[in-house]
Parts: structure tokens; sequence; C-alpha cells
């Protein structure tokens, strides 16, 4: 019998910055870091990777079905090189089907479109990871209206994936506010992570509930004006809510200013 895989919310940084190192000098070190230990964190290969990508939302889920994805190049304003990169990944439509299988049971609809290509949130976080782009990659959107409870639901729904070699990797932010990036963040940052940390060390049940009711958090709208970088988290905490929360990546000085973090569920 399979053991049971981990789960993530993982920061997948900004814009397509793994290609962008003489721009960026050093100034994702520690994520690419994080990011490229993530193989030895899941303690072994998987045979597909599942995202659950922030920079993805539809009137339902839905669920990406191709066997050879193309590329999403949803930024502006970065260098030419920036708009020929490749992320070679094969998608895998029997992944897909199988969410939508799952989903399917716990009655929640999730549609499957072949077309979908790979966005930042996607190739930007796995390119440190799984640089040769070997293992099968499908991607998962967010449902529009942003209903927390909705990702968890879904999230727990998928769980059975973890132990038939799935990894699921949420791909966000823990801090999102582009009007308020640097040093205009750091209060904000600081004290939003601050509260992740410690709801991460709640029991099970009390995590879940706070999670759900993240708003009320510290400077909860200033880190997250649109919560869509915050709730690829949701899922990932659905499909293992009863694992330990452990962070995976850390720092206090993100872009000069910024507290930001990562997490594991097991």
């Amino acid at each position: 019998m399979r053991t049971n895989f981990p789960t993530f919310f993982l920061s997948h940084g900004g814009g397509p910055w793994p290609w962008m190192q003489q721009e960026f000098g050093r100034t994702y070190d520690v994520l690419a870091q994080s990011l490229a230990d993530l193989p030895r964190q899941l303690g072994a290969t998987p045979d597909a990777l599942l995202v659950v990508t922030a920079h993805w939302e539809a009137p339902q889920f839905m669920v990406s079905a191709g066997d050879a994805p193309g590329m999403i190049y949803d930024y502006g304003g970065f260098p030419p090189h920036t708009y020929q990169i490749r992320y070679p990944a094969p998608g895998e439509p029997a992944l897909a089907r199988r969410v939508q299988a799952l989903a399917a049971a716990a009655g929640i609809p999730v549609g499957l479109d072949p077309a979908r290509g790979f966005d930042h949130g996607t190739f930007s976080m796995l390119a440190p990871a799984y640089p040769e782009a070997q293992l099968p990659v499908v991607q998962l959107s967010l449902r529009q209206g942003l209903d927390p409870a909705e990702h968890l639901a879904l999230g727990r729904a998928l769980a059975p994936l973890r132990a038939e070699g799935i990894a699921i990797l949420g791909s966000g932010l823990s801090y999102h506010n582009l009007r308020a990036f640097g040093p205009a963040g750091a209060q904000a940052s600081a004290a939003f992570d601050a509260w992740l940390q410690q709801t991460m060390a709640l029991a099970p049940a009390a995590r879940t509930a706070a999670l759900l009711d993240w708003e009320k958090a510290p400077a909860a709208r200033q880190a997250h004006p649109r919560e869509e970088h915050l709730l690829p988290l949701m899922v990932a905490l659905g499909a293992a809510e009863q694992g330990a929360a452990s962070t995976v990546y850390h720092e206090r000085d993100f872009f000069g200013a910024l507290t930001v973090s990562s997490f594991r569920f097991a």
C-alpha cells in the first residue's frame, strides 16, 4: 500500500522569476531553495502532480485534461525571452478524469478543459522543483465566488489521490497585495503571517475553523485584498485535514520587507 503523500501550499513567486536571475539577483534565493527541496519533502517520486493554481478561475471548478499542455504567459512587462519559456511536462488526462469523478461523488461539479496550458502559477513554481519537467502535471482551477468552504470541500473530496501516487500542490502566495509590495507591506504581511503560523499550530478542527474565517485575521484584507492567492491553501488543507502542519518556507525580508511562508500538511 502506498503511503499518503503530504499536501502543500506553496508560494510561486512573481511572474517568470526563475528565468530572470540577472534581473532579480538574490531576491528569490530562499524561495528557490525551498522549492528545490520539494522532492525530498515528498519522500518519494509521485506519479503525477495536481497543481491548484491561483491563476485560473472559472464559473465551476475545472481541471486541465490535455496530454501536452501549452503555455500561458499571464504576466506583462517582462523581458522578451520570458515569453518564449517552455515547461514541457506532459499532462495526464486519466488523472483529470479521476479528479472529476472524485469531486462528482461528493456532489461537486468539475469540468474538463483539454486546451488549458500551464500558467505561471504552475510553471514558475515547478521549474525549481522539477527542472527536467518529467512528471505529468494537471492543473485545477479555483471557482469564481472564491468561497473558502467550497475549496475546502473539494480538497476533502480529493484526499484519496494522496494514496494513489498523486501530490497535491496549492500554488499561491501567503501575502498578495501588489499595491503594497515591499516596504509598504511590511507590517501587514508580518501580522497576517504571524496569524497563519499560530493557526497552523492549532488542533485540526480549530485550524480549519480559523482558516475558513480567515477574514477576521489581523491585516487580512491588507494581505489579501482579493483572496485568490490564498484559496489554494484551502484545497491543500482539505485533502490532508487531520495532518500536522509544518512550515517549509519562511522569510521576513522578501523583496526587502515582506514576511511570507509556505506550508506542508501531512
